[in-house]
Formats: structure tokens, C-alpha cells, sequence
């Protein structure tokens, strides 16, 4: 019996034109342990490789599952939303919401031997103020600090020029790095940008060796004993070892696992998952993620999507509920507004079913906007020229079949109104530019802060925070309600004023399509225990709490 279960793992692995000499293939693991063991190594296969091993700089939510091995914050968030201690044992708020004070433990040293005090952790949030450390960091949530102040050793507090609401969740999750990485020697170095060994860290785990392409390497923390209370157990992690292996094409990562290459892995495509979910042989968990959902934000500053008409015109001509049934086989969840259904404590949802499909609208549109004619193709023209909509798609996050997604919303612009929505797949330099300059129709993306620190850096003027406004929107209603909401501590209101940008923005604007809300998803072998997601923002849990059967 367990002869022919190897086969057929071995058949499915086939399946996916993975080969079984490409690994080795291992024995199969023995029953599993009724209670955690400490040993062994995982190799966990990932879809993204990590543009930075800095935290600070990472803007990739796909590879945040590697540094929460190594980077942790203040304060751990519980799945309700709420707030316990990690590295620091409590925290206060003033009553007018501008003194943020924490508290340390006293027991905590970074992998590098320096101990965890207020001014370690005074340094961290200074150097990220400065723009040539954080870049366009600098302009968010951390530019309303003005002085963060060491106490005493266990002490720091942090005073801001105005009362500003999501400053609590910034700050309790801003990664510590040791203050050693921002020595003058090593700033003066692209090793504190670029991030490795020389970052650290109070993690359960340490960065032992990356091998760009192709894995990273992490090894136990023999000192680590200050697990927040949310993890599952304390003291060391369980693992000697876990190795991270990039294998960005899913049907590799598919086959790896069903072969036994790899013990565990994240990125599994809706039409995979009952490889995985119907068979006893693995575990299969997937979870929504916070934070803004993949969306098409239209720009509103450049081509034809300057119009309101044209922008209304391609959220009407899109069935997206067909295109998802399409793409995902039914695994993934409809969106419709500006952040996640996940965080509930701003999430409207009287935004769903408000607005959609329509292509009898969405032509009228388009006559109304002048595009009357027809090229040899079927594409609207006008003066000459075909109605274009270029989407910029960054090729770091083309993951969760992305591509295969924005070809069908590609061909339901063309077959329902005749609007040509070309894709362009760019690297990092090419989108940072196309970014910059406004160039672009759209830009395809999400990502997952909370507190609405999400809402803000799409919606805020690109000069004032709204790091990654898409779609340019400067409208002054925009900021007028994001700072009324920043401003005040009085929840209501702020949900009140968040639900009145959303429909300003998705319904009567038209600034962006959300399609889907982000999720991951992740499968192991029977012999590996412990994996989860993160409470509240349910993103991949880092491998403290995993452990593999003997």
C-alpha cells in the first residue's frame, strides 16, 4: 500500500513535467509523532524570490514568510485585530493620540550579539525617517514621528506632530533591525539596502546562505526564547534548518511536493487545489489576506483613462465573476472595494453588487466619450487613433496565475466594447520608471497593511504618502477625508469617512476594478506539522512552529 502511494505521488509529480532526478527523491516519512519533536530540516518551495532581505525595503507580501524568520516587532497582532507584547511587554497611547510609549523586554539579544534596548529600537524607527535609507518609506506613516526617544533602557517613546490614528499599527509592526546594520560602514554599503547576514535580527531563525536564483537558507536561533503569545509554543524553534527553494512556476512547485523533493509549499493555483485538499496524504490550508485587493487602477493623469466615461466604460465591460469562475475554478473571493473584507473594522461592505458588468452601458459610454469608429481589428478608434489602455504588471508579482487572468479581462475588454487592453511585462527598474513618470493605462497590484495605512497609500497625493497611487488621483475630496480620518481616534467616524472614499473612488470615479482579494495557500506533506498563517493579516506563518516527524 505505501509502495503504490509512492507511485502515484511519483505519477502526479510526472503529471506536472517535474523531474524525479532533478531533487532525489527521499524515503517517506514515518508515522506521524502525536506530540512536537526538535530536528530535522523543510524544504519549503516559494513562488516569489525577495527583491530585498531588508524588511524595511521589501514591498513584496509574497516573501514576507522568509524575513519573519529573522525580523520580529513590538507588538504581535491576535486575530480579532488586537495587540499583545512581543518584544515589548505593553504600550500606552496618550489621551490625545500623539505619545506612543513602549516597554522592552529585557531578555532579548539580535543573532548579531547586541542586546535589544530603547535605543536599539529608537535607531530603527530614526534611520527609516530618512529618505536615503527608506525612500519613499520615509513619506508614510513614519513621517508624522518627530522624535523617538530612549527613556531609559527599557523605555522608548515616540512623540508625533499630530494625532494620527493608524500610527499604532505602523509602529507595532515595524521590523527591529539591530543597530549595528546602520553602522557608517555599513550604511555606506549596498548590503544594508540589499539586506543578508549583516541585517540581524531577533528572530527564531538566521540567515545562513543565499544562493540568488535558486534558495536561502536558514538556520535555528539557539538563543531565541521570547515568542509572542500567539505562537504555539516558546523557547527555540523546532526545526535545526528550513531552506527556502524559488520555484516560480507552480506546476513545479505542484510536483515537487507530490514527489517528496519539497515538504511543504505556498502558491497553489485554484484549479490545483484538490491535488492537494482531497488527499490524506498532505494538508492543504488557504486564508484571505488584509490589505487592498489585486485591482486594475486606472490612470487618471495619462491616455484615454483620463476620462471618467472611458475609465466607467472598462469597469462595466468586464464580467469579473465570469473571468474568476474562468481563471480560479471558484477558489478565489470576488472584490469590490478598497481594502479586504478581513479588516472588518473598515471594510463597507455596501459597496457590493453596487456597481459591475454592463456592456449595454459600457458601449454608451464610449460613443458618449467619441470613441464611435472601428479599426480592421473590431477596436474603438477616434481621431485615428485604436482606444489602448496599456497595464503595466510588474514581473516581481506575477504570481496566483495573474497573467492567465489579466488575458481573459484582455479579451472581454475587446469582445464587449472593443477596447484594446494590452499588458506589459516589466522588470524592476522599467516599472519604477514607468511609475515615476505616469506613463502607463493601468497598473495591476495589491497589498496588505492594515489600519487603513493600506487606503492611504493608494489615495493620498503621490507627494504626501500615496506611495503607490496608481491611478494618480489627486481629487481634494480624497485628502480631505483621509485626514479627517487620520486625525481622530473615534472609530465610526473614521469608518464613516473611509466608506465615502471608497464610493467616490471605485463607484462614481472609476479610479480602479478590484478583482480579487488576495489568499494564499499551502500544502505539506503528512510529515510536517505546525504550519499556519499569521492571526489577523493570514499571511504565511514564519517555520517556528513547525516541526517534522521522526
Amino acid at each position: 500500500m505505501v509502495v503504490s502511494k509512492h507511485l502515484r505521488r511519483l505519477a502526479v509529480a510526472a503529471a506536472f513535467g517535474v523531474s524525479i532526478l532533478a531533487f532525489g527523491v527521499r524515503s517517506l516519512p514515518v508515522a506521524a509523532a502525536d506530540t512536537p519533536v526538535t530536528g530535522g530540516s523543510l524544504t519549503w518551495g516559494v513562488e516569489t524570490e525577495p527583491a530585498t532581505l531588508n524588511p524595511h525595503l521589501n514591498g513584496q507580501d509574497k516573501t514576507k514568510l522568509l524575513l519573519r524568520n529573522v525580523f520580529e516587532s513590538l507588538l504581535a497582532r491576535t486575530a480579532d485585530g488586537g495587540y499583545v507584547p512581543w518584544l515589548a511587554t505593553g504600550y500606552k497611547v496618550s489621551d490625545d493620540g500623539r505619545t506612543y510609549t513602549f516597554t522592552l523586554r529585557d531578555d532579548v539579544t539580535f543573532s548579531d550579539g547586541q542586546t535589544l534596548d530603547a535605543a536599539a529600537v529608537v535607531t530603527t524607527f530614526t534611520e527609516l525617517k530618512d529618505p536615503a535609507y527608506s525612500g519613499s518609506a520615509s513619506a508614510g506613516p513614519v513621517s508624522h514621528l518627530v522624535e523617538a526617544r530612549a527613556v531609559d533602557a527599557r523605555t522608548v517613546e515616540l512623540t508625533l506632530k499630530d494625532t494620527y490614528a493608524p500610527f499604532l499599527d505602523f509602529a507595532a509592526g515595524l521590523e527591529i533591525l539591530s543597530p549595528s546594520a546602520f553602522a557608517s560602514s555599513a550604511f555606506a554599503s549596498p548590503k544594508l539596502k540589499a539586506g543578508g547576514p549583516e541585517v540581524a535580527g531577533t528572530g527564531p531563525f538566521i540567515l545562513d546562505r543565499y544562493t540568488k536564483g535558486q534558495e536561502i537558507r536558514f538556520v535555528r536561533n539557539p538563543k531565541y526564547n521570547w515568542a509572542p503569545p500567539t505562537a504555539a509554543h516558546r523557547g527555540p524553534a523546532y526545526l535545526d534548518e528550513v531552506t527556502y527553494r524559488f520555484l516560480p512556476e507552480s506546476s513545479v512547485r505542484i510536483g515537487a511536493l507530490s514527489s517528496g523533493q519539497v515538504d511543504l509549499i505556498e502558491g497553489i493555483p485554484g484549479n490545483d487545489a484538490a491535488v492537494f485538499r482531497d488527499d490524506p496524504e498532505f494538508s492543504y490550508q488557504k486564508a484571505l489576506n488584509t490589505g487592498t485587493p489585486y485591482s486594475l487602477f486606472l490612470n487618471t493623469t495619462y491616455g484615454p483613462t483620463q476620462d471618467i466615461r472611458v475609465r466607467k466604460a472598462l469597469v462595466a465591460a468586464i464580467d469579473v465573476d465570469a473571468v474568476l469562475r474562468s481563471v480560479y475554478r471558484g477558489e478565489r473571493t470576488r472584490a469590490w472595494g478598497i481594502t479586504s473584507p478581513i479588516d472588518a473594522q473598515f471594510y463597507d461592505a455596501g459597496i457590493e453588487r453596487s456597481y459591475g458588468h454592463d456592456p449595454k452601458q459600457a458601449n454608451a459610454l464610449l460613443d458618449e466619450a467619441g470613441w464611435t469608429g472601428r479599426d480592421a481589428e473590431g477596436f474603438r478608434t477616434k481621431d485615428g487613433q485604436r482606444l489602448s489602455i496599456e497595464v503595466v504588471q510588474a514581473q516581481a508579482t506575477v504570481r496566483d496565475q495573474r497573467d492567465v487572468l489579466l488575458q481573459a479581462l484582455q479579451a472581454q475588454a475587446r469582445q464587449q466594447a472593443g477596447i484594446d487592453l494590452t499588458i506589459a511585462y516589466v522588470d524592476a527598474g522599467t516599472y519604477t520608471d514607468r511609475r515615476a513618470t505616469g506613463r502607463f493605462g493601468s497598473i495591476a497590484n495589491s497589498n496588505t497593511p492594515t489600519d487603513a495605512i493600506d487606503i492611504e497609500l493608494h489615495y493620498l497625493p503621490i507627494d504626501q504618502g500615496g506611495s503607490i497611487n496608481y491611478s494618480r488621483a489627486a481629487a481634494p475630496e480624497l485628502l480631505a477625508w483621509l485626514r479627517q480620518a487620520s486625525a481622530t481616534l473615534d472609530h465610526k467616524t473614521r469608518f464613516d469617512l473611509y466608506g465615502r472614499l471608497q464610493r467616490f473612488a471605485i463607484v462614481e470615479q472609476a479610479y480602479a476594478l478590484p478583482l480579487y482579494e488576495p489568499e494564499d495557500q499551502v500544502a505539506a506533506a503528512a510529515h510536517v506539522h505546525g504550519v499556519g498563517f499569521r492571526p489577523f493579516k493570514q499571511l504565511p506563518e514564519s517555520a517556528y512552529d513547525i516541526w517534522v516527524s521522526r
